[in-house]
């Protein structure tokens, strides 16, 4: 565990992005996977410019640009089986997925909800067989809505309807899904009425498929599968806390709760930096180890170590953003970091490397008069939450 925190710690940058001609934030990042070990990888960004935009994964190298108005663009995904394939949730009641390797802006596929539907989170399970798209609170229905997401190259431009919804689990926003990465059936849910749910989908009706409902206390601004198996479920809050459940434990008379901390930024000593927000989690398989990732308005990102004992600094990297990190992705094929900002800048992370990029780096630090659902950094939220 201590050589995994040496090397988290000593990742370093090897790519930025070249400045985009409209800067925007980089809300979320998703790598696809090569077909084949020679092929080219693909990521995609979501901005809050209301688009996707495609990059080439070695070289940072802007290919494409999707735009989602009217709606706005949230979340992105790549197929799993197909690695040219990018869904990205719609705020206009659409989840859409285009083929990255055509220049049309028309989607192969449109998953379409209901009417009153605005969709700001979701998810596609491994294998890509269903889609799960969150909503907005709207009058009292807040919706889990599913899709068949076979054949989705098939049937270019054709609207899928819905397979069913799930209107009981939640009563305000659903904030973020997460498949199981290895079991497709298995599907947990978060929302800003401080539920963490886990569902199989597999059962006949939302009531038997609800296996868990954890309560975080507080707004669910990210999560994930952890543990061997991915038995456990982590969840940071738009306040900044940290709950981790085991769901191995359901069915005995332990705990399921391995730790819960408030405010992870008066827990963890960042030195001299500082602990400004969380961006959410990622699991080394390798290590078997859970680390949170946060960091500072300034740009520097704070690798957090989990155990049941507590939370410890595990590094932080400094140099590469000039501004909040929004998003990043893990890759443990080649054990490198992406990360996306407020700085509309891409950063590639990769251990022990030397940068090797055309543009120097920027303070690119955006209005935050951005016209985008924005996530909020601080404690606002405590007086809205629910039990």
């Amino acid at each position: 565990v201590e050589k995994v925190e040496e090397q988290l710690a000593g990742l370093r940058l090897a790519r930025r992005c070249a400045p985009c001609e409209e800067p925007a934030y980089l809300l979320d990042i998703d790598t696809s996977a090569a077909a084949q070990p020679a092929s080219s990888r693909f990521v995609a960004v979501s901005c809050s410019s209301k688009s996707v935009r495609v990059y080439d994964r070695e070289t940072l190298r802007f290919l494409r640009e999707y735009r989602g108005r009217p709606g706005t663009l949230s979340g992105v995904r790549f197929a799993r089986a197909c690695d040219s394939v990018v869904f990205s949730a719609c705020g206009e009641g659409a989840v859409k997925c285009w083929d990255v390797r055509s220049a049309t802006q028309k989607p192969v596929q449109v998953f379409s909800g209901y009417p009153s539907n605005v969709f700001i989170s979701f998810d596609v399970s491994c294998g890509d067989l269903i889609v799960c798209a969150g909503t907005e609170k709207v009058e009292k229905d807040t919706f889990l809505v599913f899709w068949d997401a076979r054949g989705i190259t098939d049937c270019a431009s054709a609207a899928k309807e819905p397979l069913g919804v799930y209107s009981e689990s939640h009563n305000d926003d659903i904030t973020k899904i997460c498949f199981h990465p290895i079991e497709p059936n298995l599907l947990v849910s978060g929302s800003t009425d401080g539920l963490v749910n886990v569902f199989d989908i597999n059962k006949d009706n939302e009531d038997d498929a609800l296996i868990s409902t954890c309560n975080s206390d507080s707004s669910v601004s990210s999560l994930g599968w952890s543990g061997e198996d991915y038995k456990q479920v982590f969840c940071v809050t738009h306040d900044e806390g940290f709950c981790w459940w085991d769901m191995a434990q359901l069915d005995t008379e332990e705990p399921i709760t391995l730790l819960r901390v408030l405010d992870v930024r008066e827990s963890v000593c960042a030195e001299n930096h500082g602990l400004h927000y969380l961006v959410g989690g990622l699991y080394h398989e390798k290590a078997g180890k859970l680390f949170l990732v946060g960091g500072t308005s300034t740009g520097n990102i704070h690798l957090i170590s989990c155990g049941t004992d507590g939370l410890s600094l595990a590094g932080t990297l400094c140099g590469g953003h000039s501004a909040t990190v929004r998003s990043f992705c893990w890759s443990p094929t080649d054990e490198s970091l992406l990360t996306g900002g407020e700085d509309a800048q891409l950063l590639l992370w990769k251990p022990g490397a030397v940068e090797r990029s055309l543009t120097k780096k920027a303070s690119l630090k955006i209005s935050s008069s951005v016209q985008k659902r924005v996530r909020v950094h601080n404690t606002s939220l405590k007086s809205r939450k629910k039990c």
